[in-house]
């Protein structure tokens, strides 16, 4: 993954995904005709029935790449996105293009993975360019149906740094809530916030730093709050592992998916589908907490055989690590089977010391990951 020292240096890229219809034409077609004062080079997809140089840029169809009046340029991909990349960087550096960044609109239907792996397998591309994040947008409307219908759609929510939910005016609150506390155990460490109409505030989109090694692990409190107060589930509680936090789905088990929720509730407000209609979603997140050290041969050991066998279906991962005999945090992230690891800042003396980690991906067998690290903590 990318050296810190020449963070500053390169260009920032964001990944904004989304479903058809979720929104992401109406945020582009704003940022390429707003003179919001950044330069941004956005890359987009031309498939799908929406596309922005159709209507937008009437130009002509053989030229790729448009400079347009705010100061921003539109891409077309019609080929391999690392021979847009390259080529954009080529036209920068001979002085033929202005941007600051680069934002890549996915279609609709794709897997966000492939296009984050881009950034850190090829050496031109990873020394240029420096992957910031991945903004997904959901459809408050049509938000559950489409995770109920799409896998793709769970991956997009799974790979999100930031989840931008559209036409929350369209729905009761109850339904937007329900899908919120839907993509929260979807995905705990994306910051999630309701837009408008695609008046999104660039500075929640950009500079994200989502894959930054130094950023903090935030999980979102409500993924370790809300579910399962009592322990009447098929797990067995341990002080390292957060078994009782996770929606049962996600885990890998057969278990039924009736919590009881109806009976301890006394709000209506809070009886809508969310606890009527268990959503059996192939996506899906766990955390490991242990305030054990890790031992650090075992844990890369572990680690690297995770990653073999369940690399695939693993989107993000992402941790703050307590390593035995290293007086600093280790700082660990990945995406499918690209994982990286440095050195953070040093524990403070007054410091608790604990590892943190976050894995989010597709019917990941939680028992198996659990007891597979806890083996590798120092007795």
């Amino acid at each position: 993954m990318n050296s810190p020292g020449s963070l500053e240096k390169m260009v920032p890229v964001t990944i904004l995904t989304g479903f058809l219809g979720a929104g992401k034409t109406t945020l582009l077609k704003r940022i390429l005709t707003e003179y919001h004062g950044k330069r941004i080079a956005v890359i987009e997809n031309e498939f799908g029935p929406e596309s922005i140089d159709s209507d937008l840029l009437v130009q002509d169809q053989d030229e790729e790449i448009i400079e347009l009046s705010n100061g921003c340029v539109c891409c077309t991909v019609r080929g391999d996105l690392m021979r847009t990349l390259n080529d954009l960087r080529k036209r920068r550096e001979a002085g033929e293009l202005n941007f600051e960044r680069v934002m890549i609109e996915t279609t609709g239907m794709a897997n966000p993975g492939p296009v984050c792996q881009t950034f850190f397998m090829d050496d031109d591309i990873s020394e240029y360019y420096r992957l910031d994040a991945v903004v997904t947008i959901v459809d408050a409307l049509h938000g559950n149906q489409t995770l109920d219908d799409q896998e793709e759609a769970q991956k997009q929510v799974g790979f999100a740094d930031r989840i931008l939910i559209s036409k929350k005016d369209l729905v009761s609150e109850a339904e937007y809530e329900d899908l919120r506390h839907r993509i929260v155990h979807i995905n705990p460490r994306a910051e999630i916030e309701a837009v408008h109409f695609g008046q999104a505030d660039l500075a929640k989109i950009i500079d994200i730093s989502g894959f930054n090694l130094n950023t903090i692990l935030d999980i979102d409190p409500q993924f370790l709050e809300e579910d399962h107060p009592d322990a009447a589930h098929d797990h067995v509680h341990d002080e390292h592992c957060g078994h009782d936090h996770v929606h049962d789905e996600h885990c890998g088990h057969e278990h039924g998916h009736d919590h009881g929720h109806d009976q301890e509730c006394d709000n209506p407000e809070h009886h809508h589908h969310h606890h009527h209609k268990p959503h059996n979603d192939e996506i899906g997140a766990f955390l490991f907490k242990s305030d054990k050290p890790f031992n650090p041969e075992r844990l890369e050991e572990f680690l690297g055989g995770v990653v073999q066998v369940y690399g695939p279906d693993l989107l993000r991962y992402k941790g703050i690590l307590y390593m035995k005999g290293i007086n600093r945090r280790m700082l660990f992230q990945g995406v499918h089977m690209m994982m990286g690891a440095e050195p953070g800042k040093p524990w403070a003396a007054n410091e608790k010391k604990s590892t943190k980690m976050v894995f989010i991906g597709r019917k990941l067998p939680q028992e198996i990951f659990t007891k597979g690290l806890e083996q590798c903590l120092s007795k």
